[in-house]
């Protein structure tokens, strides 16, 4: 039998306890199901969309071992290539909310095993501004850079509760944004506490959206704006409305589109997958539908 090949990209600070914990494991899970395994280790931001584009159609899968940001890198790299390969993910993150809006394992022998067993999907990728792209988030406002703001070391060794500490440091500087939003639907504008553009049932494992709402691969973005809260009412509603995934148009908004442009009127820090994305006053979003495989 003729060994498939499979490139597999490594974060080595993803995780609380890293890619060492059963990696022989998975090493031997990958070989036994017929792969003859290269494995790339990142150095840097930027390391795995490199490794991914260039080496893409060496291979017959591209997998990662890290978090949804590694995640992401290697889906920019992907989509770089016409018909790349399919892409396994092996979960070791701190928040992972692409694994669990694919219901992938995160036990990382469990979700080898899914490589080389599983079949591949459609999904979606999101493009922002002319040259990056997103795997299942871009938002901005209330709690967005908590994310990439919280240090790498302390996401390891505490993981989601890191978060929740740099979020509670972030209560006091709340801003409201003014905001228009066009979509192929029509036009949104006002005063916004968060923005957030998405392709998946959840968001650092904080906002949830209704699975049957969904779909990984229909080319549409979710869209979910908060209206900043006149007063500790209008903040009990949205609140409520989060949690009890209501969109009354009014304390929650959520709306559905491929194409988008967000207008601010003064540049305004985004996250992309839980990295930094930059200060911009007007962003373009774009669905491209199908545009990779995951194999789930």
């Amino acid at each position: 039998m003729n060994e498939k090949k499979l490139l597999l990209i490594i974060n080595p600070k993803a995780g609380k306890s890293g890619y060492r914990s059963g990696f022989a494991d998975v090493m031997l899970t990958l070989s036994q199901g017929g792969y003859d395994t290269t494995v790339r280790f990142t150095e840097g931001r930027g390391d795995a969309t490199r490794f991914a584009a260039q080496h893409a159609r060496e291979f017959d899968t591209i997998a990662c071992i890290g978090g949804d940001g590694t995640l992401s890198e290697v889906v920019a790299g992907l989509i770089q290539v016409d018909n790349p390969p399919p892409l396994g993910y092996i979960p070791l993150g701190s928040t992972n909310d692409v694994a669990n809006t694919l219901h992938l394992p995160h036990n990382a022998i469990e979700a080898a095993e899914r490589i080389v067993s599983g079949t591949p999907m459609p999904f979606d990728v999101g493009g922002f501004q002319n040259d990056a792209y997103f795997t299942y988030v871009a938002a901005f406002g209330a709690f967005t850079e908590v994310s990439y703001a919280t240090p790498q070391n302390e996401k390891a060794a505490l993981g989601y509760m890191a978060y929740m500490i740099h979020a509670a440091g972030a209560l006091t500087k709340l801003e409201s944004i003014h905001t228009r939003v066009d979509y192929e639907g029509g036009t949104v504008e006002g005063d916004f506490l968060y923005g957030g553009v998405s392709n998946s049932t959840r968001v650092a494992g904080v906002v949830k959206l209704k699975k049957d709402l969904v779909s990984l691969s229909d080319g549409v973005f979710e869209v979910l704006l908060v209206p900043t809260p006149k007063n500790p009412a209008d903040f009990t509603r949205s609140a409520s409305g989060l949690l009890s995934q209501k969109y009354n148009g009014v304390d929650v908004i959520l709306i559905q589109s491929s194409d988008l442009t967000v207008t601010f009127d003064k540049p305004i820090a985004w996250t992309r997958d839980g990295e930094d994305g930059g200060a911009h006053q007007v962003v373009h979003l774009v669905n491209h539908p199908s545009a990779i495989q995951i194999i789930v």
